[in-house]
C-alpha cells in the first residue's frame, strides 16, 4: 500500500488539480499498486468537503482546526496505513508516472529509505529555470542541505520505517518544516535522487507560506540549532556552526536595514556564540 497525504488550505481548483494527478498515476489507474489518498484541510475558511464531493469514494477526507502544514502532515501520517508514504502540496502536480519510477527504484534498492525527483518549476503559469543553488544531488548530502532545503516533499517517496525513526515534521515551525526534515534524514540516510522531473511546482501565488514570512532564514537557524542535539561527527558539528554564523549574519543585516535593533542583537549574538565555540579546543 502507497498512502498519498495532500494538506490542505484555502485552496479549491488548484487542491482539485493536484488530486487528480494522483488519480491520474499509470499504476494506480491500472491496480498496478494498491493506495490511499488522504486530504488534510487544515482550518480553510471555505468548504473543502462540498469542493471534493465530486472525488467521494476515491478519497478520505479528514477536517481540522488550523494548527499548520507540520500538524496536517503529521495528522495524515497517523491516520495512513501504506508502508511507502508521499506527500503532495495542494499547488504541486505529479506527473503520471512518478509512482511507478520510485517505487520501481525502491524495490531494486530495499535498503533506500527515501528517494526524490527533479522538478518542473513553474511560476505565475510560466516555466522557469531553477538557480544553480537549487541544484539537487544524491547520496549522501547532508552538507548539501543545509544551505537550503534541497528536499521537496511533493517529490518525494519514503518507506514508512523512517518516521518511526526520524519522528515527524515539527509543528513548532510555521515553515521550514521539510527543511528540518531533510537535515535529520540526510544525517543518518543517503537520499536517492531520480534525475527526471517528474513532478511540477506551482508558485508565484500569494497564499505560498513563502510569501507570508520575512526572513526565512530565522526558521533554519532553529532546525539547525535543533540539528546539533544529532549524534553528529566533529565535522558535521563545525559544517552545521558554520552554516548558523552565515545565516545569522544575513539576518543582522536585514534587521538592522529595518531599522530594528533588538532582532539585530538577537542575531549578533548568536554569530558571537558560535564563533567562540569554534575557537574553543
Amino acid at each position: 500500500m502507497i498512502s498519498v497525504i495532500i494538506p490542505n488550505f484555502n485552496r479549491t481548483d488548484m487542491l482539485k488539480e493536484s488530486i487528480q494527478s494522483v488519480l491520474d498515476q499509470d499504476v494506480f489507474r491500472d491496480g498496478t499498486e494498491p493506495y490511499e489518498l488522504i486530504v488534510v484541510d487544515d482550518g480553510s475558511s471555505v468548504d473543502t468537503g462540498r469542493i471534493l464531493r465530486e472525488f467521494e469514494g476515491r478519497l478520505t477526507y479528514y477536517a481540522r482546526e488550523h494548527r499548520g502544514v507540520s500538524a496536517a502532515r503529521n495528522y495524515g501520517l497517523s491516520r495512513s496505513t501504506g508502508e511507502m508514504i508521499a506527500f503532495l502540496d495542494s499547488d504541486d502536480l505529479w506527473k503520471p508516472d512518478k509512482i511507478r519510477i520510485q517505487v520501481g527504484f525502491m524495490k531494486t534498492l530495499p535498503e533506500a529509505v527515501a528517494c526524490y525527483t527533479e522538478e518542473i518549476w513553474v511560476r505565475h503559469g510560466r516555466r522557469v529555470n531553477p538557480h544553480d543553488k537549487h541544484r539537487k544531488y544524491s547520496g549522501w548530502i547532508f552538507e548539501k542541505v543545509l544551505p537550503l532545503c534541497l528536499l521537496s516533499l511533493s517529490s518525494a517517496l519514503f518507506r514508512r520505517r523512517v518516521f518511526d525513526e526520524l519522528g515527524v515534521f515539527d509543528e513548532n515551525l510555521p515553515v521550514c518544516e521539510d527543511y528540518d526534515f531533510g537535515i535529520r534524514l540526510t544525517q543518518k540516510y543517503p537520499l536517492h535522487l531520480i534525475p527526471r522531473p517528474l513532478i511540477e511546482k506551482r508558485g508565484g501565488h500569494p497564499d505560498q507560506l513563502s510569501h507570508e514570512y520575512w526572513g526565512m532564514d530565522r526558521f533554519r537557524i532553529v532546525a539547525l540549532e535543533k540539528s546539533l542535539e544529532l549524534d553528529l561527527t566533529g565535522e558535521q558539528k563545525e559544517l552545521v556552526s558554520r552554516e548558523i554564523i552565515r545565516k545569522a549574519k544575513i539576518l543582522a543585516a536585514g534587521f538592522s536595514k529595518r531599522n530594528k535593533p533588538s532582532e539585530t542583537l538577537r542575531y549578533q549574538d548568536i554569530i558571537k556564540k558560535y564563533e567562540i565555540e569554534r575557537r574553543e579546543p
